[in-house]
């Protein structure tokens, strides 16, 4: 698998465990869960857009 894979990969998994921490958060009123899961999104969404810049360069 390469790198650039691994990263997409990783970034789903973050944006998706971010949303699940985001709703969880606002259902529970957990205002720190929310944040913890915005973090998580943003984490992912970076590593998504490293792995898209990886790809463009792979050869």
């Amino acid at each position: 698998m390469s790198k650039s894979n691994s990263d997409k990969i990783k970034g789903s998994v973050n944006k998706v465990k971010g949303e699940i921490k985001d709703q969880f958060g606002n259902a529970t009123n957990n205002k720190d869960m929310q944040a913890s899961g915005k973090k998580d999104k943003a984490e992912g969404k970076i590593q998504d857009t490293i792995a898209e810049k990886e790809k463009r360069n792979e050869p």
